[in-house]
């Protein structure tokens, strides 16, 4: 009598695919000139190359209070020396609320706006889930604090150097 035998592939976990990335840097060209920022991300990697998912950026000090939330996409280029060059893209809203002076001549004005972030990361991959990283980001949208502020805020640059974790 013979014995057939069927091969069933075992049952795993899915693989983890989430990612986190956290940054410290500034914001320059914004309606209190440049401001300290601090920058966060989430990751969905659908594939080991392309992720998605939402960042938030905080610029909390001084007198420009700015908060910005995307959705972004993000390509991941990954080369055999261990750096990553990650562009990316997104829309979302960007709030600034600038308080500024003492007297007849204070400033206290908010305004909520579209936003896009365009920008691009090197990173370079310390350990195979974990990345130094650097990101420059064109910031548009359309700020505007008038009458209290003549000129309109309709982009921005920021410079952040932070971490990344990912699968």
């Amino acid at each position: 009598m013979a014995c057939t035998y069927i091969m069933v592939p075992s049952a795993h976990a899915d693989e983890n695919r989430w990612g986190f990335g956290t940054g410290l840097g500034f914001t320059s060209g914004t309606v209190n000139n440049t401001v300290f920022t601090m920058g966060f991300n989430l990751d969905y990697y659908f594939d080991r190359n392309f992720s998605a998912g939402p960042m938030l950026q905080i610029s909390p000090m001084g007198d420009l209070f700015q908060i910005a939330f995307a959705g972004v996409g993000r390509y991941h280029f990954r080369f055999n020396n261990h750096v990553n060059l990650v562009p990316f893209t997104g829309i979302g809203f960007l709030h600034a609320d600038l308080d500024k002076g003492t007297g007849p001549t204070r400033i206290d004005r908010n305004d909520t706006s579209w936003f896009i972030p365009i920008g691009v990361s090197l990173e370079y991959q310390v350990i195979p889930n974990m990345a130094l990283n650097s990101t420059l980001q064109v910031n548009l949208h359309d700020i505007n604090l008038s009458p209290s502020l003549t000129e309109s805020d309709n982009s921005s640059v920021t410079l952040l150097f932070g971490f990344n974790w990912g699968p």
